[in-house]
């Protein structure tokens, strides 16, 4: 289902909505735990900056997770996160439920993920795509596929490639010029 990238342009050009997994997109996917079950996280600050960027440039952002995690709230609001969805497998409802907040269109909406519970999401927006570290049936399925891994840049490159697309990539980066 891979498409080229003037397909996936195309695609990326009527974005409105952004949406990411966290584990193995946002992370690297390992989860950390202390004897006292104590949760550690890393995320990358290069995704922070680019999730940042979108939605400046006026596209929403929200999380669909399969797990709960108080980190992830937090890392959400720090970066301007309007729809945070946790605990959720069927990511299907809560697709659903982020298009009824946000009135989005299907063509309209974008996913990062990683694994197979993504899958669903992935085949049914209008931009599916998967990390280079994904799941290789997962990967096989998506329109297209990061050159980062998840963690390290995925989701930056996913931002940017949406940003450039509606051509709002360039007037970002002059800001910092």
């Amino acid at each position: 289902m891979n498409q080229t990238p003037t397909q996936i342009a195309e695609r990326a050009r009527a974005i409105r909505l952004a949406i990411f997994d966290v584990d193995g997109v946002l992370t690297d996917g390992r989860l950390f735990f202390m004897p006292d079950g104590t949760e550690f996280k890393s995320f990358n600050t290069l995704d922070g900056h680019g999730i940042k960027m979108l939605i400046a440039s006026g596209v929403e952002v929200a999380i669909i997770s399969g797990r709960n995690s108080p980190l992830v709230e937090r890392r959400a609001s720090a970066l301007g996160i309007q729809h945070l969805i946790q605990g959720r497998e069927d990511k299907l409802t809560a697709l659903a439920e982020l298009r009824e907040r946000v009135a989005a269109e299907m063509h309209e909406i974008a996913f990062l993920g990683d694994d197979l519970p993504d899958l669903p999401v992935m085949r049914r927006v209008g931009l599916g795509m998967a990390v280079a570290s994904a799941d290789s049936f997962v990967r096989k399925h998506a329109h297209g596929i990061t050159t980062a891994v998840g963690g390290a840049g995925a989701a930056r490159e996913f931002c940017e490639l949406i940003m450039q697309a509606q051509g709002t990539l360039e007037e970002a980066q002059a800001a910092y010029l």
